[in-house]
């Protein structure tokens, strides 16, 4: 959903709408949100809420999409060094660690299989390109650009607060966080160096 034309008031009221839902479901997912805490949180009320947004799932959406734009735009890929890609995508998580949650969440109530987001609202089409280019330099492995991305971000992910074994935060000290991306740096150059 497109960002309506606000005045300075309704600019702010509409920015705090997100800031709260966002929190609300990143913690909670999209069945445990509810529009009353996102709206007292925000201080603004339901009616100016489903104006701006329509429904709670749209709202969802819009937090949804903004944070695939926002990590695409922060943590751009570079095919000829995925692996600096990688730690990028690990320092992101530790800044925001509510932008991988919202994906989980997406995965968890909606897309249980398949690719997290339908054809057209997909914004990796860039990414596979500039994989496949890597591949025919011969800077990357062979194989679907799909797969070797994926590889590539679920190894990004093997700290973020979705990970199974252990989620790192960015209170840890430093040498933690140093010696993870020294890891995943390699690990990753390992798997996607070119045959």
């Amino acid at each position: 959903m497109a960002e309506p034309s606000l005045t300075a008031r309704g600019a702010a009221t509409y920015q705090r709408i997100l800031d709260a839902a966002t929190q609300e479901f990143a913690e909670r997912g999209i069945a445990g949100a509810r529009i009353e805490r996102i709206v007292a949180a925000a201080r603004t009320n339901k009616a100016q809420l489903y104006a701006y947004f329509g429904n709670k799932e749209k709202l969802f959406d819009t937090i949804f999409f903004g944070s695939l734009e926002r990590i695409m735009n922060v943590a751009p890929i570079d095919a000829a060094d995925l692996a600096d890609w990688a730690v990028r995508l690990y320092d992101e998580y530790l800044r925001r660690p509510d932008l991988i949650r919202l994906a989980t969440w997406a995965r968890l109530e909606r897309r249980p299989a398949g690719h997290l987001v339908d054809g057209h609202d997909r914004v990796d089409d860039g990414k596979l390109h500039a994989i496949a280019e890597a591949q025919a330099a011969g800077l990357v492995r062979r194989g679907d650009p799909f797969d070797v991305m994926a590889v590539v971000i679920a190894m990004s992910m093997a700290w973020s607060p979705v990970s199974n074994v252990y989620a790192a935060t960015a209170q840890e000290p430093a040498e933690a966080h140093e010696r993870r991306r020294a890891l995943l740096r390699e690990s990753v150059r390992r798997a996607v160096a070119a045959d």
